[in-house]
């Protein structure tokens, strides 16, 4: 079985973010790391591998494998170090200053490239990206693949040469199987990410990040069908009103509220 990770850098969702002149977020004035919501598909890939190897923990002879699939700018790298560090076997890493500024439709059309070169039994993405919050990159791929198509796993089962899964909708939960291959979508309460050992980020710096272009997989730069026309700082937070409840705390809100139409 051959598992791909799709996994995304993104700016801390700690640090401060500004836009820069051309309309783009400023990644660069920014800590860049592994996407969180990333490390779940990661970690689903990993228990897969783990509960399906006859040998031993790591898969090692098993004729399992993951590799990790990333597209953006060389510094990329650093965030798939980290998914190999989880225990990982190797990683591609597609970057092209064609790709500079690329949407949703430009990344799943590159990303999927990659994955059908690959010929990949089981894809593995995480929900969304912390910096765009979109949730669309899965969908695209199995589109973009014909592939099989299974969203929103709060579990995810081998059974032979399908996936089985327990998907998470507003209303409930839908039992969903599907054969080879597949794409899948995990939610962050899925499992818990391990902690790279000491080990295993030492094992990680030995193996292999091929890095790709966009002439590798035959594609030209793609125009995004999104941009940013124009934005601006947020405001500062304006004078607050500090309300005394003695008794009459709820009066005094209803007042504020009709006083400004909220209500």
């Amino acid at each position: 079985m051959k598992i791909a990770v799709c996994v995304k850098q993104v700016p801390d969702s700690w640090a401060e973010k500004k836009m820069g002149s051309d309309g783009r977020l400023d990644r660069a004035s920014a800590d860049a790391v592994l996407n969180d919501l990333d490390e779940y598909a990661v970690e689903e890939a990993l228990k897969l591998v783990e509960a399906h190897s006859p040998t031993n923990e790591a898969g090692e002879g098993s004729g399992h494998s993951i590799t990790i699939i990333s597209m953006g700018p060389e510094r990329a790298s650093e965030a798939v170090r980290k998914a190999l560090s989880m225990g990982a076997d190797d990683a591609i890493v597609i970057t092209d200053e064609g790709l500079a500024g690329s949407d949703a439709l430009a990344t799943s059309l590159v990303l999927a490239a990659a994955i059908k070169k690959g010929a990949y039994d089981v894809v593995i993405c995480g929900t969304e990206s912390t910096d765009a919050r979109m949730s669309v990159v899965p969908a695209m791929l199995a589109e973009r693949l014909g592939y099989a198509q299974l969203t929103f796993a709060g579990s995810v089962m081998l059974e032979g040469s399908a996936i089985s899964i327990a998907r998470q909708t507003e209303f409930g939960v839908e039992q969903m199987s599907a054969p080879f291959p597949v794409v899948i979508s995990v939610v962050e309460k899925i499992n818990e990410p391990r902690y790279p050992s000491f080990k295993g980020i030492m094992a990680a710096k030995k193996k292999v990040i091929a890095t790709k272009s966009l002439a590798d997989f035959g594609i030209s730069a793609q125009s995004a069908w999104s941009v940013v026309k124009d934005s601006a700082i947020r405001p500062p937070r304006g004078a607050c009103v500090k309300v005394t409840d003695e008794g009459d705390g709820g009066n005094q809100l209803v007042t504020f509220l009709r006083e400004r139409r909220l209500v």
